[in-house]
């Protein structure tokens, strides 16, 4: 059952339910396998010098905290939905963690798996760029954004956020050969230049937000990534050259919704600017716990709230703005501060790097996934909605992988 789990990242191509359904069965075997082996499966767990129980303990009371602001809402069914079910994502981590430990070669196949779901969307994204159809004939969703196998642009999103990992998987179970610095290095630019034809802004942030993050921290391969970076962007600019459409959507199209020509500077674009205040005009109507997880795209309707060009959508792009709205500042203060501790982990990894050489604080393949770390917490971009199954999926994936290489028994 654990290798259930490799269907994970082929399950991310389709729409909620599928990857929904993987994390479901994964929960409810895990479920049946404590209180058959009455609650032994954790047993490696319980000395605190091999797992942090505060992390889950964290986890918990926010629960609380989202729980009962739906109890609160003015819509208790239809907000209770997004959070009571929202435990499944910690039994989700802890039998992730159960089977990488049970499993050894588990992480390996995982690697395989991810890497071969990688692939496949290289073929068919860049064919779909290059001919305006995919591999299933499939054409592209509307001008300068490919959507290969998704139904709408999610490419650059999908490869952005795993792609920290997938690097980590492969520096831990690859060994270093010269055909594995070849495989890593076209990997590296392949999938720059990808994400950025994709038209997908904030996932070409991302990109280069954890290609930062990942040269600055880590010991072997620096040079490697500078060097491949520089040559991605060699290529990008070749691209924005002599592709109008590519350069339309991700520089002019950008710098009219910014507004950086004009006098007003927006946040992101206009309709986000006025889903944020509409969310903040909820946030100051109940600060403590908010409206209720998922109320936005109800109480945005309310001419109370509501306010600029665009003021209503399910979500208002951005996490914390939607934590502030829909759980208040007691839930907003759980993801706030788990953003800190990210930070945290990167200061303290820059410190050993400066001040203890010989004995840095984490290892490559863990700055990677802190890399993808803090892209899941990263405050200053647009984000999709905090409650949806498939970005929670994306988002704990990096930290169950960094739980359990920091805290397995040795």
């Amino acid at each position: 059952m654990s290798y259930i789990l490799l269907l994970l990242p082929f399950s991310l191509f389709f729409k909620e339910f599928v990857p929904d359904l993987i994390v479901t069965i994964s929960v409810c075997y895990y479920v049946w396998l404590l209180f058959l082996h009455k609650f032994s499966t954790i047993i490696e767990f319980v000395n605190p010098k091999y797992f942090n129980w505060k992390m889950f303990y964290f986890y918990f009371a926010f629960l609380l905290v989202i729980i009962l602001s739906s109890l609160l809402s003015d819509n208790v069914f239809f907000s209770i939905k997004s959070s009571i079910f929202y435990v499944r994502f910690a039994l989700f981590g802890l039998f992730f963690i159960y089977a990488l430990n049970k499993h050894p070669n588990l992480s390996r196949y995982f690697c395989y798996a991810l890497l071969v779901a990688f692939i496949f969307l290289i073929i068919d994204t860049y064919t779909q760029f290059i001919t305006g159809k995919d591999l299933f004939l499939k054409v592209s969703y509307n001008a300068g954004q490919v959507t290969g196998v998704f139904d709408r642009p999610r490419i650059g999103s999908y490869l952005s956020r795993t792609y920290p990992l997938l690097i980590g998987l492969i520096f831990v179970n690859f060994k270093n050969t010269n055909k594995n610095f070849l495989l890593i290095s076209i990997l590296f630019i392949i999938i720059d230049v990808l994400v950025f034809i994709t038209g997908e802004r904030t996932s070409f942030f991302y990109m280069l937000l954890s290609s930062c993050v990942i040269i600055l921290l880590i010991n072997k391969f620096k040079t490697l990534r500078i060097i491949t970076l520089c040559l991605s962007i060699i290529l990008i600019a070749l691209i924005v050259k002599y592709s109008p459409t590519v350069k339309n959507r991700m520089i002019d199209a950008t710098l009219q919704q910014t507004g950086i020509n004009t006098e007003h500077i927006n946040i992101f674009s206009p309709a986000h600017e006025s889903h944020m205040k509409t969310a903040l005009n909820m946030f100051l109507d109940k600060p403590i716990l908010g409206h209720g997880p998922n109320m936005f795209r109800i109480k945005c309707l309310d001419p109370k709230y509501a306010t600029g060009v665009m003021p209503c959508n399910t979500h208002p792009h951005n996490f914390y703005v939607q934590l502030l709205a829909e759980t208040g500042i007691l839930g907003f203060s759980f993801l706030l501060g788990l953003f800190c501790y990210v930070v945290y982990l990167v200061i303290r990894q820059f410190h050993s790097i400066v001040f203890n050489k010989n004995k840095r604080y984490l290892t490559d393949y863990q700055v990677c996934l802190l890399a993808g770390m803090l892209i899941a917490v990263w405050p200053f971009t647009p984000n999709g909605n905090f409650f949806n199954g498939t970005l929670a999926i994306f988002y704990t994936l990096p930290f169950i992988f960094f739980i359990q290489s920091k805290y397995k028994k040795k």
